[in-house]
């Protein structure tokens, strides 16, 4: 099966529309494509119990966890609310991604 093409790309500057945290927004530090999931700094933080080694102390360490792509809506880059993602062919041939909202380019 192959991966999905997905209009959010890692550095995007993305909203959360459903869940715990709904509302806040943060950047995608990664795209899992085979998944349909993101990793967004600050959203879907779990903290994980992690035992004493030889390289770390141990104790309580926290870390984002994925979220659906599906509950992630690319932040406007004027308002910074929630937007859907178009392309545009520009003049000279190269095609981009612009928000639907305010139609400014996100690349």
């Amino acid at each position: 099966m192959t991966a999905k093409k997905l209009k959010i790309k890692k550095g995007d500057k993305v909203v959360v529309t459903t869940g715990k945290d709904k509302g806040t927004s943060g950047e995608v530090l990664n795209v899992l494509r085979e998944e349909n999931k993101v990793l967004v700094s600050g959203i879907n933080v779990k903290t994980k119990h992690v035992k004493p080694s030889q390289a770390g102390p141990g104790g309580l360490e926290k870390k984002e966890a994925p979220i659906h792509i599906s509950n992630v809506a690319i932040a406007d880059p004027k308002t910074g609310k929630p937007s859907r993602v178009g392309y545009k062919v520009l003049k000279d041939g190269k095609k981009t991604r612009v928000s639907k909202a305010s139609g400014e380019t996100l690349d």
